[in-house]
């Protein structure tokens, strides 16, 4: 294969600049791979994979203004061929189901070693999957799971979410994502709905929760 000779091409998107130099040497030691990129937030992460077309994209989920997994599934539209691997604190549903749904092939905890990351990296690149052990325990409590799900937001509305829950006005909203300010109102009338929440504070606990805003920062 193409794949034997020929580098696996791969972009770090991480907020911590020292997580991405960190990443970036410790790859560099590795004869097969080539870091062709880096993103410090969701949205430049996608930009990148549209512009250079990795491999393999090792994406953080807690980054500002887009997450890593609405990131994911902006990715895989843009650059199908770009394979994910997210890398994660949290291995409970709310952030496992939605990764996997927006298109990542790989989800290791960040408290993995090195060794799982490289194989994670590899396993993609060649179109397989690859979990650390206590996501994939979530993946099949969910396969034999047919108990109700929380209530499933689309991707606009969770770039919606995820901006409010970080503090910006809807004017604010409409300039980043590109749409005007009635728009941006519609989406949060609808995130409310379905969400049964009344006022932005609740959105924000919410947003939180679910791992769409850290609390870090």
């Amino acid at each position: 294969m193409e794949r034997d000779s020929a580098p696996i091409r791969v972009v770090l998107a991480d907020d911590h600049t020292i997580v991405r130099q960190g990443l970036r040497a410790l790859l560099a030691a590795e004869s097969d791979m080539e870091v062709v990129g880096e993103a410090s937030d969701g949205r430049q992460a996608v930009s990148i994979c549209a512009q250079v077309k990795p491999d393999v994209i090792v994406m953080d989920v807690g980054m500002p203004e887009l997450n890593g997994v609405d990131a994911t599934r902006l990715v895989r539209k843009e650059s199908p061929t770009t394979r994910v691997v997210i890398l994660s604190m949290h291995a409970c549903d709310e952030h496992v189901r939605p990764a996997i749904r927006a298109g990542a092939s790989g989800y290791l905890l960040k408290g993995a070693g090195l060794d799982d990351l490289v194989a994670a990296i590899r396993a993609v690149a060649r179109g397989a999957a690859f979990f650390s052990p206590e996501v994939a325990k979530v993946l099949v409590r969910d396969v034999r799971s047919d108990g109700e799900s929380a209530p499933e937001l689309s991707g606009r509305e969770r770039e919606v979410l995820q901006l409010v829950g970080e503090g910006k006005s809807s004017p604010e909203i409409a300039k980043i994502l590109h749409l005007s300010a009635k728009t941006v109102e519609g989406h949060r009338a609808r995130i409310m709905a379905r969400l049964n929440i009344h006022d932005v504070a609740g959105l924000v606990r919410y947003a939180v929760r679910v791992g769409l805003v850290s609390t870090d920062r």
